[in-house]
């Protein structure tokens, strides 16, 4: 193990950032007044920022520390989550966005009440808060909690993750999405020139990339795995990452709340698949420094309170020097700030839109802000006390990704099917929510307490898509089909798709979304098959 300590330097350096983020919070506070403002940044954001933002609140829970672990444990295939996510934001841009912007909606859940009804709303809404503060926030504490015990093993791990979400938490309650998304920004750049260096510093150190490659298996550095792959086989690549990419990028609150807030049409698609093409790049900046570290640090497993999830700190601590070190630590805060950041503001605007403005819809503006203030600042602490308990997992990833098989696909079902079937039924969608997750439970209870049978999470999530979709098909036919002229606006139609390749003509070519999904879809293809 390297020494975990760190300079005078390298703390100033941190101190800095931490007091410019901060500032960043209370300089956007003093223009936010509105419920728009604060929950939706005023919709005006245009698509740098969206997509800075997508990427910086993605990669802050899950990649710097999760990715390189993964890879080092079990090769490049954690990687097929990053190029599915480039063809999931493509279908997001073409397909879903327009129906977003279109309704007006402050959350996804209030979609879905649009669509069908208000059950539906709670329901999800209720679920997501939960997969916001018990995944995604917890995972980004649990990633922080790790470094901060890495530089001071005498710190209790719980008064780490607080103090982490003491930091992250104070500027979101007072500047709300826009000092989100603003200052995601820069730890989005920060991200990917740390990322950068800490790459090239560990190919240096390794000397060639054939030196690299005696460290590993060919099984290694291939993307496609075997059926019987623990880690991620293929017919789960192509059956269950789809379903988790899309609930994650298409209709979580947490992702997708910063598209809301787009200033127009072309610059919420153009955001998201700005993150869509920047996610083709994480294969060479942070997956391979964990394949690098299987040549830097062969003996690894063998040290005490060995995890994966420990081979990202070890890079950063051996091989940058001083002051260097530090700007790759402010980065790595910046990672897990910009996701808790993000996961509070929606699970605050959830709260607030889907619970309290329905309850009181009487409340001014400034009552929703200061409401949005205070849900926040409750999750913050809720979230740190939870975040100890993903220990229990393998790893990280393996924590984010598995409890989101048993979640995701029931509310996958409702949108794909409430957008492109018009003849799904409100009693439908209620009903195939609640199976799916009755399913969900039972299986769950069948492979972990039980253990009954042994079943790979992304098999799990296909099965239960299945079962969600049979249950709404055959509810919406014993039912009454709802009224089309009530919900045209929200389902898709090839006559919508003409209508806008009319629009569109004398666009000019870069600024085509449709010529710049296609862009994204060769090069994805270009990687995968370079990597097969």
């Amino acid at each position: 193990m390297p020494d975990f300590s760190l300079t005078t330097i390298d703390l100033v350096t941190i101190v800095v950032y931490i007091v410019a983020i901060m500032g960043i919070g209370i300089w956007v506070s003093r223009k936010t007044e509105t419920s728009d403002d604060y929950f939706l940044a005023g919709r005006s954001l245009t698509w740098f920022f969206i997509g800075s933002s997508l990427l910086a609140s993605n990669i802050s829970s899950s990649s710097l520390i999760g990715m390189a672990g993964s890879a080092y444990k079990s090769g490049i295939s954690v990687f097929n989550y990053e190029w599915m996510a480039g063809i999931v934001l493509v279908i997001f841009a073409i397909f879903f966005i327009p129906f977003y912007l279109k309704s007006k909606v402050f959350t996804m859940p209030e979609f879905l009440e649009r669509r069908f009804d208000a059950k539906s709303r709670y329901y999800f809404s209720g679920m997501t808060i939960l997969g916001n503060i018990f995944i995604d926030t917890a995972g980004s504490l649990y990633a922080g909690g790790l470094v901060i015990q890495l530089l001071y093993p005498e710190i209790p791990f719980v008064l780490a993750v607080t103090t982490l979400a003491l930091i992250a938490g104070l500027y979101t309650i007072v500047g709300g999405l826009k000092a989100v998304v603003y200052t995601d920004a820069i730890q989005a750049v920060l991200l990917i020139l740390g990322a950068c260096l800490i790459t090239a510093i560990a190919f240096i150190k390794v000397g060639s990339w054939e030196t690299a490659m005696e460290a590993t298996t060919p099984e290694m550095m291939s993307l496609i795995k075997p059926a019987s792959d623990d880690f991620l086989p293929w017919p789960g690549l192509i059956f269950g990452v789809p379903l988790l990419g899309f609930y994650f990028w298409c209709t979580n609150q947490f992702m997708v709340q910063r598209v809301l807030g787009a200033k127009d049409i072309n610059n919420a698609r153009w955001g998201a698949l700005f993150a869509g093409f920047m996610k083709l790049f994480v294969i060479f900046i942070m997956v391979f420094p964990g394949i690098f570290a299987l040549s830097l640090y062969p003996d690894l497993p063998s040290q005490p309170g060995y995890t994966p999830d420990l081979v990202f700190p070890v890079l950063l601590f051996d091989l940058l020097p001083v002051g260097i070190r530090g700007l790759m630590l402010v980065a790595l805060i910046a990672a897990i700030m910009s996701s808790i950041d993000s996961t509070l503001n929606s699970a605050s605007t959830l709260v607030t839109m889907d619970f309290a403005k329905k309850l009181k819809p009487e409340m001014s503006q400034k009552q929703m802000v200061f409401i949005g203030r205070i849900v926040t600042f409750g999750f913050m602490i809720i979230s740190a006390v939870w975040a100890p308990m993903i220990r229990n997992f393998p790893s990280l990833w393996e924590y984010l990704q598995s409890v989101l098989a048993y979640q995701a696909p029931p509310f996958v079902a409702a949108f794909v099917l409430g957008i492109f079937w018009s003849r799904t039924t409100d009693k439908a969608a209620f009903a195939g929510l609640l199976g799916g997750h009755l399913a969900s439970l039972l299986l769950f209870l069948m492979i972990n307490p039980f253990n009954l049978f042994d079943l790979h999470f992304l098999y799990v999530a296909p099965i239960i898509l299945v079962v969600s979709v049979a249950i709404m098909i055959t509810v919406s036919l014993l039912t009454e089909a709802p009224k089309f002229e009530e919900i045209k606006n929200l389902i898709w139609s090839k006559e919508l798709f003409e209508i806008e390749t009319k629009e569109m003509q004398g666009i000019v070519w870069y600024k085509n979304y449709r010529i710049q999904s296609v862009f994204i879809i060769v090069l994805t293809a270009v990687i995968v098959i370079s990597f097969w």
